[in-house]
């Protein structure tokens, strides 16, 4: 019986397996961060080339 309990004890203690927890849940929170910048920037750069097509479709050639 002490030896199941020492074999829990050490298993609690055991900080390897949360090392790894935490930098899956590090990288999904910085994926999200990537992913909902890009959606942002997205709007704008679109906005941009919308507006730059626009000045180019009323501009005069040569």
């Amino acid at each position: 019986m002490s030896t199941l309990l020492q074999h829990v004890k050490d298993f609690i203690q055991d900080e390897e397996g949360l090392t790894t927890v935490e930098y899956a849940i590090a990288g999904g929170l910085i994926g999200l961060a990537v992913i909902t910048a890009f959606q942002a920037l997205g709007g704008t750069v679109g906005g941009i080339i919308t507006a730059i097509d626009t000045l180019l479709s009323g501009a005069t050639g040569p």
